[in-house]
């Protein structure tokens, strides 16, 4: 077992060779459970905030603390990788003619970029840490936002910052732009002392959010975030919430690009974290054509990639229908007629916006040959007036 003194200067290695790979900050946790942490949790999860994420009530109880997750670790190491944006994220919103990405989708899939490193880091450090208590060498796991991790609270307590108002982390150093990743070790580091919260009465990113999806400071109801609706569900998007969603076609970075904080931060140095020109602020008419080798050939390598060309493209027909432009009629009457009923159903709320009547002067025809239900109730929501 490693003796206080080599614990430091093993501590130094971590440290050292957490720069060499380009991590930009790192901070040691604890492992117990957090009792207010663990409140928090359940109460969100009663409250019915987490929508169709029905992997999180079912991992409530291993989230408690990193001990139930793996009964043997005793320390948890946070390491942060900047991701900073070299423009205003939020300038593309006012392009109505373009879809909005978010900055943590614009470059190589961070889980990817991340894990890469953590693996790296975490080999090395349990090559150099001799052995435990009882003769066994010592062991560590990686993780990036694919366990049952509660690693937002975790960062906090490891120093790295705080969760903000929108439940985000919040970083002196860098902003709101940190990804971050977790290396659970055998090894009994000294944690750190935990970040303070300095939100002070700032309600920046409360009242920016265009769907309203915090009920309280330090809350948030993923049913409402657009971050949820254009990724995480598989559900309509609620026809409510569609308007306000603007030109925001994966995830949503208005709560995050208008922290103050944000004053400190700088552009990401990971070459792999620069966003791809053709990703900045994409032309909406493109996108809509799409099908599905072209969108697998666009996205290779994004996280974008993963929800699908149908679930993007119905995404790109909700903000071509809150654009305006009657350029995109022929487009979207083009996928009225889509394979997929969400993109159907979709073309038909967007048609809708742009040419009403003329979507009605469709809807007996095309009722007449639709047989998924969600479609259905697209075409019936025209004659009901509903215009959001």
């Amino acid at each position: 077992m490693a003796d206080a003194l080599s614990l430091s200067a093993l501590r130094r290695f971590l440290e050292a060779d957490a720069r060499r790979l380009g991590f930009s900050a790192l901070g040691i946790a604890g492992t117990a459970e957090n009792a207010a942490v663990a409140s928090r949790l359940d109460a969100f999860v009663a409250a019915g905030h987490h929508g169709t994420m029905d992997w999180l009530p079912e991992t409530v109880e291993r989230r408690r603390s990193v001990e139930a997750l793996w009964p043997e670790a005793r320390s948890v190491i946070v390491l942060g990788l900047n991701y900073g944006p070299d423009e205003d994220p939020l300038a593309v919103l006012e392009r109505r003619d373009r879809g909005a990405i978010s900055v943590y989708a614009r470059h190589r899939d961070y889980h990817d970029v991340v894990k890469g490193k953590l693996k790296e880091l975490a080999g090395r450090l349990v090559a150099r840490a001799g052995l435990r208590e009882d003769g066994a060498s010592h062991d560590a796991k990686v993780f990036v936002d694919t366990a049952p991790l509660m690693e937002k609270p975790l960062a906090q307590a490891a120093g790295l910052g705080w969760q903000g108002k929108h439940t985000n982390l919040v970083s002196r150093a860098f902003g709101s732009w940190l990804f971050l990743g977790s290396v659970v070790t055998t090894i009994g580091f000294r944690p750190d002392e935990g970040a303070q919260d300095l939100c002070g009465s700032c309600r920046a990113c409360q009242d920016i959010c265009p769907t309203g999806a915090f009920p309280a400071p330090y809350q948030i109801d993923a049913r409402r975030c657009i971050s949820y609706l254009t990724i995480e569900t598989k559900a309509p998007i609620p026809r409510a919430l569609r308007a306000r969603m603007g030109n925001r076609i994966y995830g949503c970075d208005d709560c995050l690009a208008v922290c103050p904080w944000n004053k400190f931060a700088s552009q990401a140095r990971e070459a792999k974290l620069q966003a791809r020109d053709e990703l900045r602020a994409p032309r909406l008419m493109d996108l809509l054509g799409l099908d599905d080798a072209a969108f697998r050939a666009l996205f290779s390598g994004s996280p974008v990639k993963r929800i699908g060309r149908d679930k993007f493209v119905s995404n790109c027909l909700i903000a071509a229908g809150n654009s305006g432009d009657g350029a995109f009629l022929g487009r979207v009457r083009d996928l009225a007629r889509d394979r997929a009923p969400i993109v159907r159903a979709m073309a038909v709320w967007a048609w809708g916006r742009l040419d009403r009547p003329g979507a009605l002067g469709q809807r007996s025809s095309a009722l007449a040959g639709e047989g998924d239900e969600t479609v259905q109730g697209e075409w019936t929501a025209l004659t009901e007036g509903h215009r959001t």
